[in-house]
C-alpha cells in the first residue's frame, strides 16, 4: 500500500516537470504585429525559455534591391558578418543577389531579460518610416513595431530623419525537450504566400509536428503571411533549404526520416525506460481527468448516431419529426451530428426564460445562459445546413462562433457566443439608445471586419465570400471588437478563377454591387464592395441606403454620395460636413481622408478596380495604428490646419 503514494507523487513530479515553462515552446504571433500600440507580449519576442541563454540561430531574409541585395549589405542591416552570409549561402561578399532571393543570415541569439533577440540598429532615412513600416517593410516581420516601441525611448509621432533606433530581431535557442529530441538550430523563417506548415516542413527537411510543436500550433491551425515562424532544425542549414516553394496537391509530403542513434544513446537507455515510465503515469493522468471531465460535462454532448437507426432518427432525439419539412440535406444533417453539441429544445427553453420577451435581442434572436456563459440563441426555419457547416470549419475571432444547435417542431436553433453590445448598426443609426463610437472605436471596428474578410477570402479552405456584409451582420464583444455574422448566404469559391454565377440575387439594398445586380456575379469583390459601404456608414453615421427627403421614393445610396464628396473643389470641407456630426471634431480628419478614400476604391462600379482584401487589411493595419497614436487634444489644431491648406 504504501508503494501508491511513492509512484502517485512520481507521476505528479513528472508533470509538473514535463510542462515546466521551461519546456514550452514559443507561440505563433498570429498577425499580432500589426496592432502597434497594443502591447501583446508575444510580439516582443520569443520568451527565452531554453538551457542556453545565448546560442546561433538563423534568420531568413529575403533580398531587396537595390539596398539590400548582397551579403556586405544585408549584414550590415542586421548586424550579421557577411563573410559568414557569403559562405553559407554560397555567393561572394559583393555579389549581387537577385530580388526577393531567401538568404540565410547566421546570428548569435541571446536572453535579453525574458526575450530572445538578436540586436541591430537602424537609422531612419525618411520622413515617412515609422515603427511599423521599419518592422515590417525593412526589416520583413524579423522585428515588430511593438518590440521597436517596447526598446526606443522615441515615440511615433517622434520620429526623424538621422534618428538611431536599437532593432530587437526575433529569433530562439532550442529548449530542453528539443535538445533531447536532436535539434541543435531555430531558424526564423517569415511565412510567405502559398506556405503552409506541410510545404514549410518538406522544404526544410523536418518534421511537420516538430515545426508545429516549436510555435505551439495545433493541427487544425492557420498560419499567416509575415507572421515569423521557427524551424527546429538539427543540423546547420544550407542554402538548398530555403527555396521555398508553392504547396502542390499532387506531391505529397514524404515521411519523416529520424537520423540514426548513435553509440553513446545506449548509455541513455536508463534514461529513456525513465521517461517511458513517466509517460505512462502522464497518460493515466489524463484518462482520469478525462473521465472525471466526461461525468461533470452537464447535459450538453455531441450525440453519436445510434446503431439501427438512421439520421433523420437520430436527430429526432432534439425533437425532429420527419412528417415536418426537412431541415437539412442527408450530408448536412451527418455534418451537424458529427461536429457539433445537440441541445435539447427544453434546455433551451430553460436558458432563455421559455423564450420570453425579456430575453428577445433582436428579431428571433434571444439570449440565454448555457452552463453558466452568455449565449446568443438564434430561431431559423429552413435549410441551415450551409450556415453551420461554413462555421463549423473557421475558427476566427472576427467571426462569430457557433457553438450548437438543436432542432424542434420543424425549427432550427442556433447557439452562438454572445457580442454583449449587439450589431454595429445599432451603435450607428440607433444613437436614442447608444453612446457615439469613438473614432478610434470605429478604425478598430474597420479592423476587425477587414481581418475577418482577409481569412475568408484567402486562407479558409475552401476560401468563402460571405455575400451579406452589412452594419447589421456586424456585431460588437464587450470590448467592442467586431464580429462577422450571419453566414446563410456564404458561398465557398471552389474554382481557380474565383467567382460563381447565380440567378437567385439576394441582398440588402445600398451594399450589392452592380455586378452581382445585373448579372448575378459573386466574387470576393461583392465583400470588398459592401465593406467600403460599411466603412463609409462608420465614417458618415448615415444607413447604406435612404430615402431623398423630396417626398419621392427615391433610395439616396451612399457610396453614391461618397463620390461627390471627394470630386471636385472644397473636398475636405465636403468630407468634414459628411463625416457623422457626433463625432464633432474629435477625429483626425488626414486619416479620415485616407479611410474614404480607400472606402470609394472599395465601391468602384468596376470590380477590377477594386482592392483584395489583403490590400484593404493592409491599408487599414495602417490607418489604425496611426489613429491608436493619435491624440485627440490636437484635433482642433490638426483639423484648423487642414483647412488652411
Amino acid at each position: 500500500m504504501a508503494a501508491f503514494p511513492f509512484s502517485s507523487a512520481l507521476c505528479f513530479l513528472f508533470f509538473c516537470y514535463l510542462f515546466h515553462p521551461l519546456y514550452a515552446q514559443q507561440d505563433f504571433i498570429n498577425n499580432e504585429q500589426f496592432a502597434c500600440y497594443i502591447n501583446y507580449t508575444s510580439a516582443w519576442g520569443y520568451t527565452c525559455n531554453g538551457p542556453q541563454k545565448s546560442c546561433t540561430s538563423y534568420l531568413i531574409f529575403r533580398s531587396q534591391p537595390p539596398s539590400y541585395d548582397s551579403a556586405v549589405s544585408i549584414a550590415y542591416l542586421l548586424n550579421s558578418r557577411a563573410s559568414d552570409i557569403a559562405q553559407l549561402n554560397q555567393i561572394s561578399d559583393v555579389d549581387k543577389i537577385p530580388a526577393n532571393t531567401q538568404v540565410l543570415v547566421p546570428v548569435n541569439c541571446s536572453c535579453s531579460g525574458n526575450l530572445y533577440q538578436h540586436n541591430s540598429s537602424y537609422t531612419l532615412k525618411s520622413p515617412r518610416e515609422t515603427y511599423f513600416s521599419v518592422a515590417n517593410n525593412t526589416y520583413q516581420g524579423l522585428s515588430t513595431c511593438q518590440a521597436l516601441m517596447n526598446q526606443n525611448v522615441y515615440g511615433d509621432g517622434n520620429m526623424s530623419v538621422g534618428l538611431n533606433l536599437v532593432v530587437p530581431l526575433r529569433c530562439a535557442c532550442p529548449t530542453r525537450n528539443q535538445i533531447t529530441d536532436g535539434v541543435k538550430y531555430l531558424v526564423t523563417y517569415l511565412i510567405d504566400w502559398g506556405n503552409d506548415i506541410p510545404t514549410i516542413s518538406q522544404k526544410f527537411q523536418v518534421d511537420e509536428q516538430s515545426v508545429r510543436d516549436a510555435n505551439n500550433l495545433s493541427s487544425s491551425a492557420t498560419i499567416f503571411p509575415f507572421n515569423s515562424l521557427l524551424i527546429p532544425l538539427k543540423s546547420e542549414p544550407t542554402r538548398d533549404l530555403t527555396l521555398i516553394s508553392p504547396p502542390s496537391a499532387e506531391s505529397p509530403e514524404p515521411p519523416f526520416v529520424p537520423t540514426g542513434v548513435s553509440n553513446s544513446s545506449k548509455s541513455n537507455k536508463g534514461v529513456y525506460i525513465g521517461i517511458g515510465i513517466g509517460a505512462g503515469c502522464l497518460l493515466l493522468l489524463l484518462l482520469l481527468g478525462f473521465l472525471f471531465w466526461f461525468s461533470r460535462r452537464g447535459r450538453v454532448q455531441e450525440k453519436p448516431i445510434p446503431e439501427g437507426k438512421n439520421l433523420e432518427q437520430a436527430v429526432g432525439l432534439t425533437g425532429f419529426s420527419s412528417k415536418q419539412s426537412p431541415l437539412f440535406s442527408a450530408e448536412g444533417l451527418r455534418e451537424v451530428v458529427d461536429s457539433l453539441p445537440i441541445y435539447k429544445f427544453e434546455e433551451l427553453q430553460r436558458a432563455t426564460g421559455f423564450f420570453g420577451d425579456d430575453h428577445l435581442i433582436q428579431g428571433s434572436v434571444y439570449r440565454g445562459v448555457i452552463n453558466g456563459d452568455d449565449a446568443a440563441i438564434k430561431r431559423m426555419k429552413g435549410d441551415v445546413s450551409n450556415e453551420i457547416n461554413i462555421l463549423k470549419r473557421i475558427n476566427h475571432s472576427n467571426v462569430i462562433r457557433l457553438s450548437g444547435f438543436c432542432s424542434h417542431e420543424g425549427n432550427s436553433y442556433l447557439v452562438y457566443e454572445f457580442a454583449e453590445n449587439g450589431s454595429l448598426s445599432n451603435w450607428l443609426h440607433e444613437r436614442n439608445s447608444s453612446p457615439c463610437l469613438t473614432w478610434k472605436q470605429r478604425v478598430q471596428v474597420a479592423y476587425d471586419v477587414a481581418d475577418g474578410l482577409h481569412y475568408l477570402h484567402n486562407y479558409a479552405n475552401p476560401p468563402y465570400v460571405h455575400k451579406n456584409l452589412k452594419s447589421s451582420n456586424i456585431l460588437l464583444d464587450g470590448c467592442f471588437r467586431a464580429k462577422i455574422a450571419n453566414f446563410g448566404l456564404a458561398k465557398g469559391v471552389e474554382n481557380e478563377e474565383g467567382y460563381q454565377m447565380t440567378r437567385h440575387v439576394v441582398g440588402t439594398q445600398g451594399y450589392m454591387a452592380l455586378e452581382y445586380l445585373e448579372h448575378g456575379l459573386v466574387t470576393p469583390k461583392l465583400d470588398v464592395f459592401a465593406f467600403g459601404v460599411v466603412m463609409l456608414e462608420l465614417l458618415s453615421g448615415r444607413e447604406a441606403a435612404s430615402s431623398s427627403g423630396d417626398g419621392k421614393k427615391v433610395a439616396v445610396l451612399l457610396s453614391e454620395s461618397m463620390k461627390f464628396v471627394l470630386e471636385g473643389e472644397n473636398v475636405r470641407k465636403k468630407l468634414k460636413d459628411f463625416i457623422d456630426p457626433n463625432l464633432r471634431s474629435d477625429y483626425p480628419l488626414d486619416l479620415a481622408f485616407t479611410m474614404a478614400q480607400l472606402a470609394l476604391n472599395c465601391v468602384a462600379s468596376d470590380l477590377n478596380s477594386r482592392p483584395t482584401m489583403n490590400e484593404v487589411f493592409l491599408s487599414l493595419s495602417k490607418i489604425f495604428s496611426s489613429s491608436l497614436d493619435w491624440d485627440s487634444s490636437d484635433a482642433s489644431k490638426s483639423n484648423s490646419h487642414i483647412d488652411g491648406r
